[in-house]
């Protein structure tokens, strides 16, 4: 009986101590912490390339208006802006070009979806890229897909998605042609 109330003593005694109280907050509360660590860290990373992308559009936008790109074709564009922007190594597979003429007539614009390259497909999409007459107002939108550098931290975070694990980048800019 003795044995039966020293053994329980030293377990109700085992069981109030608070040895490694703070040890069990650590293990719940670093995962989230974490999380969110690097959730902040991949969204300056993604702000960080939609501004590089916005830049170097503007900067060749410019050279496009003035007739600095000659000829004006997507894929030269493509490689100007990837050349200036410098976000991703594989940047001229993973960035399209739209290149639409504006009427002022009607102010049709076009569809609000930007077209953007599917990385699962060999074909690419069919684009809009008409460089455009005298003092037309052109609209330009780019779309390039970004893959994250956390893989984790794409399922805590509400950015666009592409379809093939990626985030989509857009920019968009307009001008007039110069005579």
């Amino acid at each position: 009986m003795r044995i039966i109330s020293f053994t329980a003593n030293k377990l109700k005694t085992w069981l109030r101590r608070e040895n490694g109280s703070v040890t069990l907050e650590f293990i719940i509360l670093f995962p989230a912490i974490l999380i969110l660590f690097l959730a902040s860290l991949e969204i300056s990373f993604y702000m960080s390339r939609i501004s590089m992308l916005e830049r170097a559009l503007d900067q060749n936008i410019r050279l496009l208006r003035l007739g600095g790109l000659q000829p004006a074709t997507h894929e030269q564009l493509v490689f100007q802006i990837c050349g200036d922007a410098m976000f991703s190594t594989s940047c001229p597979d993973d960035v399209l070009i739209e290149l639409t003429p504006i009427s002022t007539d009607t102010w049709n614009m076009p569809e609000r979806s930007v077209t953007c390259v599917n990385r699962d497909e060999d074909i690419e999409p069919v684009i809009n890229f008409q460089p455009g007459r005298e003092n037309e107002i052109m609209l330009v939108r780019a779309c390039a897909i970004v893959d994250p550098i956390f893989a984790s931290t794409a399922f805590t975070l509400g950015m666009p998605k592409a379809a093939e694990n990626g985030f989509l980048i857009t920019a968009a800019s307009t001008f007039v042609n110069e005579p």
